[in-house]
């Protein structure tokens, strides 16, 4: 094979979540890389790790969704984490996972289970076509409407589940209340790890600049800038939000967009967009789990919240919280997103809803006497990245474009802080090597959607 002559480069970086700082980081431990000759300038419009690789959930498994990056990347995250002390950085740790349907009753009645909703496999809820795409809420006569569930579990995922029992040390949810639970747990297979991401990302973050990566924060892209025949990047300008003056960064070879939500506002073909969720953070220490849930709760329970507001339950029937223990005394809840606020400008003009986060809180107390007496460390919101084609969630985006040094790095939904690694090694080689040499990704490639 015909040897690659070194060429100067100064790469572009754009967004300072999980995927950009990895590819930083892969591309200055990428063997071509020489400080002499490459710059990566990395630019984040507000600071490191501040919208979803902040506030996700941290969750890795081989489970995972697309099957093309997920070995890898879990493969990654384990090398990192030996390499770099991941354990106590950034709490890497395997934990069991499984699903659960609980039923919770009001000692009055005396009736039996609510109907479950119609399952197809032990544990798993069937979802309706396009379900997970399609967030209008259907709303009944009295107000409330169907919890929409996040797209976490694809089939190939739900199908792995298999019957279990629950497991005597998860303590920290009510065994009286659960109906069916079903384990993710065929090693080697079926194996389940966690992060927390702010600490992951920025220990990465820490490990790029120590390469060589200069980060700048508080530098919002505005534009990126091509060559007369628009054929070829050239340029990059952005606003410093500190200044507030216009800054360009001319004689630019290379642009990787990894700006999340916000990559479709930066470059359109790409169609990625943003989708908001809501989250909560527990302080408490309980046994290393990763929980998906289907609580089925009495027909006239109210939270204590909206109750006191003479309010009524927001949602009717069953709702599926997800529920992380994380090392360091923390448990991590995850709720439905919903598309009610537009994506804002940066990431730290993100609208929580308290009142979204308090529902949370109130249906997992529901099952777990531990979180329910628990205090609230964090209530939170951020945005997903999406890449969506005909109203319909498509895989993400990562490799070259019909613009010569353009490359997109973006899409990943709930999975970004498992795959981040892989797309940040694939993105290295890429740009130093001309393809993908650890994965076969093509099926990724922003060129079959005409990016």
């Amino acid at each position: 094979m015909e040897s690659r002559i070194p060429q100067p480069r100064h790469i572009v970086i754009i967004g300072g979540g999980v995927i950009g700082i990895t590819t930083a980081y892969y591309l200055t431990r990428h063997p071509s890389y020489n400080t002499a000759i490459h710059h990566i300038t990395l630019l984040e419009a507000t600071s490191i790790a501040a919208a979803a690789s902040g506030k996700a959930g941290g969750l890795l498994g081989l489970w995972a969704y697309p099957t093309c990056l997920v070995p890898l990347s879990y493969r990654l995250h384990a090398e990192l984490a030996a390499e770099h002390g991941g354990a106590d950085r950034w709490g890497y740790r395997r934990l069991g996972c499984g699903q659960l349907a609980a039923t919770v009753r009001k000692r009055k009645l005396a009736d039996g289970p609510t109907k479950p909703r119609k399952r197809s496999s032990p544990g798993l809820i069937k979802q309706q076509d396009g379900q997970e795409n399609k967030l209008q809420e259907k709303v009944d006569t009295d107000g409330q409407v169907e919890w929409q569930r996040l797209p976490k579990q694809d089939a190939k995922a739900s199908a792995l589940l298999h019957e279990s029992v629950l497991p005597e040390d998860l303590d920290w949810i009510n065994a009286s209340l659960v109906r069916e639970y079903a384990e993710m747990g065929l090693p080697g297979f079926t194996e389940t790890a966690q992060v927390h991401p702010y600490l992951f990302t920025t220990s990465i973050a820490a490990l790029a600049r120590k390469g060589g990566t200069e980060i700048r924060v508080n530098a919002k892209v505005t534009n990126i800038g091509l060559n007369k025949s628009e054929t070829a990047v050239s340029s990059v300008e952005y606003f410093d939000r500190v200044t507030g003056a216009t800054q360009t960064l001319e004689g630019v070879t290379d642009v990787v967009v990894a700006a999340g939500p916000w990559t479709g506002r930066l470059w359109p073909k790409t169609k990625v967009e943003g989708l908001r969720a809501h989250s909560v953070v527990f302080a408490a220490d309980v046994s290393p789990y990763a929980v998906f849930t289907d609580i089925s709760l009495p027909n006239d329970w109210v939270p204590a919240h909206r109750a006191a507001r003479g309010e009524k339950r927001k949602h009717r029937g069953n709702v599926d919280p997800e529920i992380y223990a994380r090392p360091g005394g923390e448990v991590y809840a995850c709720g439905e997103p919903d598309s009610i606020i537009p994506l804002p400008d940066t990431a730290d003009e993100v609208e929580c809803d308290e009142s979204q986060c308090d529902d949370l809180i109130s249906y997992i107390g529901t099952v777990s006497p531990v979180l329910g007496a628990a205090s609230i460390a964090a209530k939170q919101a951020c945005y997903l990245p999406r890449h969506m084609r005909f109203g319909k969630e498509s895989a993400p985006l990562i490799g070259g474009t019909s613009v010569s040094g353009l490359w997109i790095a973006s899409g990943h939904t709930c999975w970004g802080i498992q795959n981040g690694p892989a797309t940040g090694k694939l993105m290295s080689e890429f740009i130093f090597d001309g393809e993908a040499k650890s994965a076969d990704i093509a099926e990724l490639d922003p060129r079959r959607f005409k990016v």
